[in-house]
């Protein structure tokens, strides 16, 4: 089980293929593999499973999405449309809240509506 802000080991698409090639070649199984390296049989599974149906892309990193916000809150100097992209996407999301059952706070927080 994960610890609260532990980071993961982020393996790249060589990396990947470099640990599962010997089981493709079937010089040795995934278990063996696992063993040797302490690592989830699972996880080897699953690397080799997307590389025999999509070759080297499906061993590519997925990018995770992110705080879109983020974008236009570390800049100092926003351009107008910008400044009228950073307004756009702060009330979809407070629409999003809204429909999902939250209000806002006169300071800016977020509650939780109930009956």
């Amino acid at each position: 089980m994960a610890n609260k802000g532990q980071k993961f080991k982020q393996w790249s698409a060589e990396e990947k293929y470099k640990i599962i090639e010997p089981a493709i070649k079937m010089e040795k199984s995934l278990t063996q593999i696992s063993k040797d390296l302490n690592m989830n049989v699972g996880l080897l599974s699953t690397w080799k499973k997307e590389y025999l149906n999509k070759g080297m892309n499906g061993l590519t990193p997925k990018r995770k999405p992110g705080n879109a916000l983020t974008k236009y809150s570390s800049k100092k100097n926003l351009t107008k449309e910008e400044q009228l992209e950073y307004e756009n996407m702060k009330l979809r999301i407070e629409n999003e809240m809204l429909k999902k059952g939250f209000l806002m706070k006169e300071d800016g927080m977020y509650v939780k509506f109930t009956k």
